[in-house]
């Protein structure tokens, strides 16, 4: 035993000093590494593994990566951990879920300047910003890609299905402490791994100790992410992603129909009453309505059938809340036909042979209300947010409903998922 310690010295201290340059150079990445204690585990895994509770490793595979590749497996699985994927397959075939997760994980990591372990890792560039999600659709149910490492999140079985909680009732120590450690240890003492002794293969986690985990993992993204931010050490890339995943996950409908709510113009009226209903002079509720300008972007970046889908639900909302809406589609000019104007009483439909096809630029729309000296409630403009924008956000409430990854440099920026 003295022996297989003292071959295994040379290993823990790579991995020590690949730790450690992670929170020196890259103190983001560095700090959710820190979570994963080390631990060997020659006899079932070949490369790394994670079970999102510790970094498991092969020796032999560690010994061969140089210390800079040996930060990037590190990485790799703190970055599965971080970015949920130990709880969102759900109904997803496993071995589609784990390849969608690692082009997603390497990726991300290659983007951010570290070397992988190996030639032919799972990092195909169409699949650039998306998340593991918008991959899986795309992964061939007959592919012969493989992850390098192995994901112990749950059961590998097929169907998506999770073990039960009662089977775990049998061994009630098993994995009750959801990611915590072994009683009694400090933080610290866990970073600290398994001292060097071989690791079993971990059991699995139920439900609720998946879902215990997923939301520690949350917190530690955010206290990583806040501390890099405030280091200077958070890279735009990364921001922009911990932005996505800590966002509000409402729909988009939900969060729009949110928004026509709140700007609804409901109020008390004293207004004298009719002499037919007495001479009481009692408040009664009154709505003005609300006057909506809505822009579409017409592009080409955005479907037919997604801007009628936009298109259709301002015209269920606008019915609720008594709503004017005016329509303008842009490219990078108006349409020469609209706007066009809907009362709250008018179906509201895409007009026919809309033009649009050119660049994309978001003044022209914003010229226009200036132009027309109006001053609406709220302005909500369908689009993927890659366009030429004002320079200063004007005086009434912008609403951007976004599809993909752009972002917007003020107003509220609504994702379309």
């Amino acid at each position: 035993m003295a022996e297989q310690l003292d071959a295994l010295q040379p290993i823990l201290t790579k991995l020590a000093a690949a730790r450690t340059r992670l929170i020196m150079e890259r103190p983001f990445l560095g700090s959710l590494v820190m979570h994963l204690p080390l631990k060997p585990a020659a006899e079932w895994c070949s490369t790394t593994a994670t079970d999102a509770q510790a970094f498991y490793f092969n020796p032999g595979f560690i010994e061969g990566l140089s210390l800079a590749q040996t930060q990037f497996v590190l990485a790799h699985e703190a970055m599965h951990c971080a970015m949920g994927h130990t709880h969102r397959r759900q109904h997803r075939i496993k071995r589609r879920w784990d390849v969608a997760c690692d082009h997603a994980v390497n990726l991300m990591l290659i983007e951010e300047g570290l070397k992988p372990p190996m030639h032919g890792i799972l990092a195909n560039q169409d699949y650039l910003t998306l998340s593991a999600e918008e991959i899986y659709p795309m992964i061939p149910e007959d592919t012969p890609e493989e992850s390098f490492d192995q994901h112990l999140f749950d059961n590998d079985n097929e169907s998506g299905s999770s073990p039960d909680e009662n089977e775990r009732q049998d061994n009630p120590d098993a994995g009750e402490s959801g990611g915590q450690g072994k009683e009694g240890q400090s933080e610290a003492e866990q970073q600290q791994g398994s001292g060097g002794q071989p690791s079993q293969k971990p059991d699995d986690l139920s439900p609720s100790e998946r879902e215990d985990l997923a939301e520690q993992w949350k917190n530690r993204l955010a206290a990583a992410a806040q501390a890099a931010r405030q280091a200077g050490k958070l890279s735009q890339t990364m921001l922009r992603w911990v932005d996505d995943l800590l966002a509000p996950s409402l729909p988009w409908r939900a969060l729009l129909a949110r928004f026509f709510a709140v700007n609804q113009r409901d109020d008390y009226s004293w207004r004298r009453p009719s002499r037919r209903e007495g001479e009481a002079l009692l408040p009664r509720l009154s709505s003005e309505g609300i006057d909506v300008i809505a822009a579409i972007d017409t592009s080409g970046s955005i479907s037919d059938d997604e801007l009628r889908e936009f298109v259709s639900e301002l015209d269920a909302l606008k019915g609720q809340v008594r709503a004017r809406v005016t329509l303008l589609a842009c490219d990078n000019k108006l349409a020469a036909k609209g706007p066009w104007e809907f009362e709250p009483w008018d179906a509201m439909q895409l007009p026919k042979d809309v033009e649009g096809g050119g660049g994309t630029d978001f003044r022209p729309v914003f010229d226009w209300v200036e132009h027309e000296n109006r001053s609406p409630n709220m302005l909500v403009y369908f689009t993927d947010a890659e366009g030429d924008f004002p320079k200063s956000a004007p005086n009434y409430p912008v609403i951007w409903l976004v599809k993909g990854k752009g972002v917007v440099p003020w107003g509220e920026r609504v994702q379309l998922n």
